[in-house]
This record gives C-alpha cells, sequence and structure tokens, in this order.
C-alpha cells in the first residue's frame, strides 16, 4: 500500500458492481455534430472498508453520453462498445485498488494513477481506430469513483461533504494542487498548505437553486417548426410552454459554431421567447465546434449592438473552442473582455484549468461525470484564483441527478444549476421523483433540495427501490 494515512476513517476499496441501465429520450439532443437518440446509464455499487474492518456501500451512476465525451467522425455503435468496455476494465481495477484514505485521497491515487495505465493497456487491445479519449475515460471512470464518495460518507455516517476537511482528510490541497504562475502580474501566489476542499465550499449547502433549461439545436420553437411526431406524453414540447409550466427564467442555448448567421438568429429567437419570463438570463454553448475567437466575437457584438438587451441578459458563454487545450492553445482573451467564458469539455482537470486560465478563460463549468475527486480539486484550484463557476449537466437521470445538484448546492456558482433530464427524459426518473420530488421536477424555476439529507450523498435508495438488471460484472 503506497498511502501514509493515519486515521481510523480511512478506506480502502473492497467490492464493485457494475449495472447498465438504458434511457431513451422523448426528444433527440443534438451535442455539436451528433444527436443523442440513446443512453446507457452505468449505476455502481461500490463496497468499502475501514481499518477496523467496518464496511459500507455507496453507489454511483453517470449516462455514459458518446457523443459529448467522445466526439468523433467514427460511427457511434464502435464509440459506444468501447465506452461500455472500458467500464469492464474499471471495475476489478478498483476493487483491486490498495490505496486506503479519505474517498478524495483514493479517487485521485486512482485518477494520478491508474487510469492512464488502463487507457493504455486498453488502447492496445482496441479494435476502434482512435484511442479512448480522456474525458470519455473519466465519464467511464465517474460513476466509480461517486459511488466510493457515497459510500465513505456512509461509513462515517456523515453528508460527505461535511468530510472534505482536516478532521477526516489526511493531506491539505498542497498535496494535490500548484498554484498558478502569476509573478509576473505582481499578484500574490496562492498557498494551499493548511486548505481543504471545505475551505472553498458553501457549508451548509443552498436549499433552493435556480435552474437552466437548456434549449437544443433540435427543439421548435414555434407551433409552425412542429412536424407532427413530437411526444404526447403530458409534458410540454414548446419553450413558451416550459415557461408557463415550469417558471423558468435562465435559458442554455445550444447553437452550431459553424454558422454564424443561424447562431444569431437562434440566440434572438430564444430571447424573445424567454422574455415572458421574469429577470431572463441566457448562456450561448457552442459545444467546441469553434475555431476563430472572431466567430463568437461577431455574434456578440451584433448582439450588443442592434439588441442590447439580449446582450445583457447572456451571463456567460460556454466552451466554443475545442475541448483539448494542448492541441488548440487559443488565446481568448478578446472573448472574455466581452463576456466571462467558462471552460465545460476543456476542464478535465485542475491542470488543464490553469492552463485554460492562462489563455484567458475566465469561468469554469464543473461536472460530476468528470469524477467527484476531479470536480472538488477544480472548483478549489479555480476559486482559490478568482475564477467563477458553474455546474453543468450531462442529461443526469435517476441517482446520477443526485450528487450533480448537491455539487451546485455547495459551489458558489454564478447562477443555480443547468438540468435538463426532466426536459428530455423525466420518466426515467420517476422512481427517484417520487421520493424526491423537488430534485427531479423544476418549480417557479428552481429546485427544492430539502429532501436530501443522510450519510453520503442521501439518496435513499432503499425507499426509491428501483428493480436494477443483473449486474454487468461483480468483482471483490
Amino acid at each position: 500500500m503506497t498511502s501514509q494515512s493515519t486515521k481510523s476513517t480511512d478506506v480502502r476499496v473492497t467490492g464493485v458492481e457494475l449495472y447498465l441501465l438504458p434511457v431513451y429520450p422523448r426528444v433527440p439532443l443534438k451535442f455539436g455534430r451528433e444527436t443523442l437518440t440513446f443512453v446507457n446509464c452505468a449505476r455502481v455499487r461500490v463496497t468499502v472498508t475501514d481499518r477496523s474492518g467496518g464496511t459500507a456501500e455507496g453507489w454511483g451512476e453517470t449516462p455514459l453520453s458518446v457523443q459529448w465525451a467522445w466526439p468523433s467522425t467514427l460511427d457511434y455503435e464502435p464509440r459506444r462498445a468501447a465506452m461500455e468496455a472500458f467500464c469492464q476494465q474499471l471495475g476489478p481495477a478498483w476493487a483491486e485498488f490498495d490505496e486506503v484514505g479519505h474517498a478524495l485521497e483514493v479517487g485521485h491515487a486512482f485518477l494520478s494513477r491508474r487510469l492512464p495505465e488502463l487507457r493504455k493497456q486498453f488502447d492496445r487491445h482496441s479494435s476502434v481506430d482512435e484511442p479512448l479519449p480522456l474525458l470519455a475515460g473519466l465519464v467511464c471512470c465517474s460513476a466509480f469513483d461517486v459511488a466510493m464518495h457515497d459510500a465513505y460518507g456512509k461509513l462515517v455516517g456523515r453528508p460527505v461533504y461535511e468530510t472534505y476537511n482536516k478532521e477526516y482528510m489526511n493531506r491539505d490541497l498542497s498535496h494535490y494542487l500548484e498554484p498558478a504562475d502569476d509573478a509576473a502580474t505582481g499578484a500574490a501566489a496562492v498557498d494551499f498548505h493548511g486548505k481543504y476542499p471545505a475551505d472553498y465550499l458553501v457549508l451548509p449547502p443552498k436549499k433552493k437553486l435556480p435552474v437552466w433549461h437548456l434549449v437544443g439545436g433540435l427543439d421548435p420553437l414555434q407551433l409552425d417548426q412542429l412536424s407532427g411526431n413530437e411526444p404526447d406524453d403530458g409534458e410540454p414540447v414548446l419553450l413558451a410552454d416550459w415557461i408557463e409550466r415550469d417558471g423558468l427564467h435562465c435559458f442554455k442555448v445550444k447553437l452550431r459554431g459553424d454558422d454564424a448567421e443561424w447562431d444569431y438568429d437562434r440566440l434572438v429567437q430564444v430571447a424573445r421567447i424567454a422574455a415572458r419570463a421574469n429577470q431572463v438570463h441566457l448562456t450561448a454553448d457552442f459545444n467546441c465546434t469553434v475555431t476563430d475567437p472572431e466567430y463568437v466575437n461577431r455574434i456578440l457584438d451584433r448582439l450588443a449592438e442592434n439588441e442590447p438587451t439580449i446582450y445583457r441578459q447572456i451571463l456567460y458563454v460556454e466552451q466554443p473552442f475545442p475541448y483539448d487545450l494542448e492541441a488548440n492553445p487559443i488565446d481568448v482573451r478578446s472573448v472574455a473582455e466581452r463576456k466571462p467564458l467558462l471552460m465545460d469539455e476543456s476542464a478535465h482537470d485542475w491542470q488543464l484549468v490553469r492552463l485554460g486560465r492562462s489563455l484567458g478563460w475566465t469561468g469554469v463549468a464543473l461536472k460530476t461525470c468528470k469524477t467527484q475527486t476531479g470536480a472538488l480539486l477544480s472548483l478549489s484550484w479555480a476559486r482559490s484564483h478568482g475564477m467563477q463557476l458553474m455546474v453543468q449537466d450531462l442529461t443526469n437521470p435517476m441517482l446520477a441527478q443526485i450528487p450533480h445538484v448537491l455539487l451546485a448546492a455547495h459551489a458558489d456558482t454564478m447562477m443555480g444549476v443547468e438540468s435538463n433530464a426532466s426536459q428530455f427524459y423525466p420518466a426515467a426518473s420517476s422512481l427517484e421523483a417520487a421520493v424526491h420530488p423537488g430534485v427531479f421536477r423544476r418549480r417557479d424555476g428552481q429546485f427544492d433540495l430539502s429532501t436530501l439529507g443522510g450519510p453520503g450523498f442521501g439518496y435513499r435508495v432503499e425507499q426509491i427501490g428501483r428493480t436494477l438488471p443483473p449486474p454487468a460484472g461483480q468483482w471483490g
């Protein structure tokens, strides 16, 4: 064992189970140049054991959204199969991992030591013509990591966010994070010695969160745009009907990134429909499809000149540029001078957040699908360096929704949380919604998290009572 942990609450993973739960959107969801019509959710149960032999089980879940995690010109099916196969490889690796410590310490050790090795091993035997991207690897890994954090909280009998401190952790953040080199600007260096994630969290957490509604690139906005094939399930289809039912006032608009006229018109159309809501907030999401900052600047400048109210309503711009920052080190300061510019797909870990900041990015969109461990470290690095935060969705259904909204409740976000599972597959979460109605249905444009409590993530899995399929794998 490589850890020098010393606390009686230190744990190691001793058992893993993997389940695959299929989910079908009620309407297609467009990601950049691809469209999601089916997704398997990886649900994982992890058993941890402490130094005295005490055990606890925890749950984690992540939709394996191939189009988002692995953008490519390759066919969808080989990428889907590869991500599910990689989950099968992760299961025994987690069950055999001998690191001992707090959940974040074990998670960091796995991400830094085992995940790179496992991706290399996988690529050597893969029949896919591209290597498994880091982002896809993190998405697969996240269900295991989240489950371990849940199990740790259950073992110590505390909400897991109350354990990210000196009482439970063996090492401070200086063991994991390095500050930016701001010496040239005369700024004082950030010092992580004696600092823990809890120092950058909102404790106690917020119980109500404004919710961002996703306007997908394929979503009809007007009656004359309906095809006649829309679902007849009692849920809204048009944006105006969503606003009326859910009291929405925050709108994330998916754009193309290669058709400036369409993108401009789409923003204006959405904003004019949203005007019936109070205190409208907008964000533009280009999903990594832009290569020249001037593309974004021209759209923003045109709005500022012709539609100043809409321009003011844009709270931030999200990830216009290719997510591989190291291969595409674009200086984005000109965009950030106009609006806050948030990394999403690029923000795999805190090191890439640091690189992004040096290129001019001003904020980070956190996601639990890149692991709970990684989200906490990126949050701590970003907040300590004055960057703005959001918590963004991967269309999280069922259990995946709960750690997602809890991250937002504990982060000092710019404005609530993005969540769109209730738009695209509301029926998938019906059992969870019966126990946590405020977490799965938006009212007055907000989520109500008051039903979440207890140890770990407070899922209340036993009350939810979801029947699972046979395991896709069991280890340990």
